[in-house]
């Protein structure tokens, strides 16, 4: 399971060497029955709006307050909120996430509410006193956590975007955490996985636990998940917006909590890390494909680059001609994949800490002089492909992750990546407070060269700081053609969401496909290191497949990758409505409710 760590966490629970193995051979089951049902899943058709969520019940708020006059900025609001309740292995306010929007006139702009390094971080936190990695200690427990950032971010986008009251959106889930939320068969699976890490992270609590004294009692689908902590915390939030969660009674409990932990694993998370934290507005990351418009986040997003960069070496293919997942296309996109991912290891990082070189990584000659090194009949081994040239490249401008996108009957739309990192983040939930910590510390270079928990390697760019933002595989997108809103596109599955987000993108301006069909088609993944592909079960034809390995790709076979949830704005004459298709993903509870 170490080796499965190493490249690359794909399935939202997989986390941590305490529970792997039964939790992946769990999830292999559960996964392969879902892939394999994949292809009936049809897409949600709604004329006025559309929300596409990890979870139904989810889905179900952010449709009511679009249909209460709301705008898709106020759905995101509130299905931010409800997912922390009803979807806690990555829905949450402990943790961090990134918001892509464009306005019905065309305006777009991008919010950071990425976790920060906290004021006491520092670059070798993580390491013995010989200078080598102690395990596990930025995965799970009290230390793993940076600054949590979801509801500074929240309060931000209701204060320049938000029409309906604030107490409006946050209402709803207090009343989902109060009422109960009724488990999903994968939602009570997955907390039963993790239930000896829970125990493990919060001794004297009950929290996520069917009974905090009997080990044997599991959880159930169809049993209600109450949450009258958590429902306080709600409360606070709604009362008294960014002070009912950075000061006051939420900050002494999360505060008290990080001094819980115990041998050297006690947070490091103080009063002053709360107070002084602040999402951020940053210009967003916009290129062209094509005749389309990829909008995406910028750093510390790896992934607005990552997709812009990929796209634009595979501009110049017949990727259509030769056909979804055939041999040529394959082998191009992932050749694309392994050069950017040696980018990202060198280049990408905090923009406020490291001058990251956005406009020479996308820039037309940099990416040309990348695309020469492409054998078209043979992979180019790993060790062979470095980052490019700094001489090139030095062009300046002056994970467990869940994703929604929504678009509101003004055609307002929103796409919205939040995360805890791992599943169910560093598995301390905060007592009093109810609700899970993330792990995000584990996202910067721990130690330059050495992988993280998705398998991705980093280097200096995002090496540990105070009041830093870790790197991350976040890929929130938007995509226009002609000046008009076409596609709202992102997915969870750590550095894998760059790939799937691509690929989404792909099977639709390419191989023409419907949203939902596109979100189902089959996913393949390669990251530079370790050198392989990781493929869907039935992504390649076995006669694709072999003539791939002729050229030497490596593949290892995974049950699911990504879980995209999408939308896309259908073709219409004039005289019609628009039309939008709503597109969620087979491999979860992922839903789409649109009117």
């Amino acid at each position: 399971m170490l080796k499965m760590i190493a490249i690359g966490c794909l399935w939202l629970y997989c986390s941590f060497a305490d529970i792997s193995q039964a939790q992946a051979q769990d999830n292999a089951v559960s996964q392969n029955a879902v892939v394999n049902e994949s292809a009936k899943k049809v897409g949600v058709i709604g004329s006025k709006a559309m929300v596409v969520s990890a979870h139904p019940e989810a889905s179900k708020v952010g449709a009511s307050i679009l249909q209460k006059g709301g705008t898709a900025v106020d759905a995101a609001i509130a299905v931010q909120f409800a997912l922390a309740v009803a979807y806690p292995v990555a829905g949450n306010i402990g943790g961090g996430g990134f918001m892509v929007l464009r306005l019905a006139n065309g305006k777009t702009n991008t919010l950071d509410y990425r976790e920060a390094g906290p004021k006491k971080a520092f670059r070798d936190m993580f390491l013995d006193s010989t200078g080598q990695v102690i395990k596990g200690l930025s995965m799970a427990g009290h230390k793993a956590s940076g600054v949590p950032g979801v509801v500074d971010g929240m309060v931000a986008a209701h204060k320049k975007y938000g029409k309906l009251s604030w107490k409006a959106l946050v209402q709803p889930a207090i009343d989902l955490a109060r009422k109960g939320v009724v488990l999903t068969e994968r939602e009570a699976r997955g907390l039963n996985s993790v239930s000896a890490s829970v125990r493990l992270h919060n001794p004297e609590k009950s929290y996520f636990l069917k009974s905090a004294a009997d080990t044997t009692q599991k959880w159930s689908a169809g049993e209600l998940l109450v949450q009258e902590d958590l429902a306080q915390t709600l409360e606070r939030i709604r009362d008294k917006g960014r002070a009912g969660f950075y000061s006051g009674k939420t900050a002494d409990f999360l505060v008290a909590e990080m001094n819980r932990g115990a041998n050297g694993t006690a947070g490091i998370i103080t009063q002053e890390d709360l107070r002084d934290y602040r999402a951020k507005w940053r210009t967003p990351l916009a290129g062209t494909y094509k005749d389309y418009t990829i909008i995406g986040m910028p750093p510390p997003s790896s992934g607005g680059v990552g997709v812009l960069q990929m796209l634009k070496m595979l501009a110049s293919q017949p990727l259509k001609e030769w056909g979804h997942n055939a041999e040529k296309t394959a082998h191009f996109m992932i050749e694309a994949e392994r050069r950017y991912f040696a980018e990202r290891a060198e280049y990408l990082g905090d923009p406020d800490f490291y001058k990251v070189p956005v406009k020479g990584l996308l820039n037309t000659a940099y990416i040309a002089e990348r695309m020469k090194s492409i054998n078209p009949d043979k992979a180019t081994p790993s060790a062979e492909v470095t980052h490019g040239s700094r001489n090139l490249v030095q062009q300046y401008e002056s994970m467990e992750t869940t994703h929604f996108s929504i678009v509101d009957e003004k055609g307002n739309a929103v796409s919205v990546t939040t995360t805890l990192n791992g599943g169910y983040g560093s598995r301390v939930v905060v007592g009093g407070a109810g609700f899970f910590m993330n792990n995000e510390m584990d996202d910067f270079s721990v130690k330059p060269g050495v992988p993280n928990m998705f398998g991705a390697l980093g280097g200096e760019a995002n090496a540990i700081a105070p009041g830093k933002r870790m790197l991350s595989s976040m890929t929130p997108t938007i995509v226009e053609h002609k000046g008009k809103l076409l596609m709202v596109v992102g997915s969870p599955g750590g550095t894998t969401i760059i790939t799937s987000v691509m690929q989404t993108i792909l099977n639709v301006l390419e191989h023409g496909m419907g949203m939902q069909e596109a979100v189902n088609a089959k996913r393949f993944h390669h990251q530079h290191l370790p050198d392989q592909v990781l493929a869907e079960k039935d992504a390649f034809t076995d006669d694709v497949r072999k003539a791939l390995e002729h050229k030497g790709h490596r593949f290892t076979d995974i049950a699911a990758m990504g879980k995209v949830d999408a939308i896309l704005v259908l073709p219409k004459k004039k005289s019609e409505p628009k039309k939008l298709e709503g597109g969620a993903d087979p491999r979860g509870d992922d839903t789409a409710v649109g009117y």
